[in-house]
C-alpha cells in the first residue's frame, strides 16, 4: 500500500506493519492507523505518520532514554485493549514537541503504551503522577 504524506512524500507500507490505535490519540480520535518512519542510525527520535490524514505525523521517543526512572505499567483494561497478557509486553513512548524557540519537550503526562507483538498503541493519561505535558528534554 502507499500513501503520500505532506512531510515524507510517498510512503510504501504493508498493512501488517501499521501501528493501530483502537481509541485514536487525544484530539485525533478519528485517526487509528500509523506508519512508523525509520530512525536514522543513532537517533533516539522517530515519526509516526497517519495513513488516514496525510497532514498528521507525530515525533516520538522512548522517555526512558532521558528519564531513567520513568515507567508506565498498563492496567488490565489497557492490556486488554493492547491485546497483551503481561504488562512487560508494552512500553512507554512520549510525543515530542519542538517549539518555535527550538526548545524540546516531552509529554510525560499522557504517554503512549505500545505493544510491539500486536502493533497496538494507546494514549493514557497519568492522573496524579508528577509528570506534565511539557517536560523539557534534558540537555547533555
Amino acid at each position: 500500500m502507499k500513501i503520500t504524506g505532506t512531510r515524507f512524500g510517498d510512503i510504501e507500507y504493508q498493512e501488517a506493519n501499521l501501528i493501530h490505535f483502537p481509541e485514536g490519540l487525544i484530539g485525533f480520535e478519528q485517526l487509528r492507523d500509523f506508519v512508523v518512519m525509520p530512525n536514522r542510525e543513532g537517533n533516539l527520535l522517530f515519526w509516526i505518520q497517519s495513513v488516514e490524514d496525510k497532514d498528521i505525523a507525530f515525533l516520538l521517543t522512548e522517555p526512558g532514554n532521558f528519564f531513567l526512572d520513568y515507567k508506565v505499567v498498563p492496567d488490565k483494561t489497557e492490556m486488554a485493549k493492547l491485546n497483551i497478557a503481561r504488562p512487560e509486553q508494552a512500553h512507554a513512548l512520549a510525543i515530542v514537541t519542538i517549539h518555535p524557540d527550538k526548545s524540546v519537550t516531552l509529554n510525560l503526562a499522557a504517554p503512549l503504551l505500545f505493544a510491539p507483538e500486536t502493533n497496538r498503541c494507546l494514549q493514557v493519561i497519568l492522573e496524579g503522577a508528577p509528570y506534565n505535558t511539557r517536560t523539557p528534554l534534558p540537555t547533555v
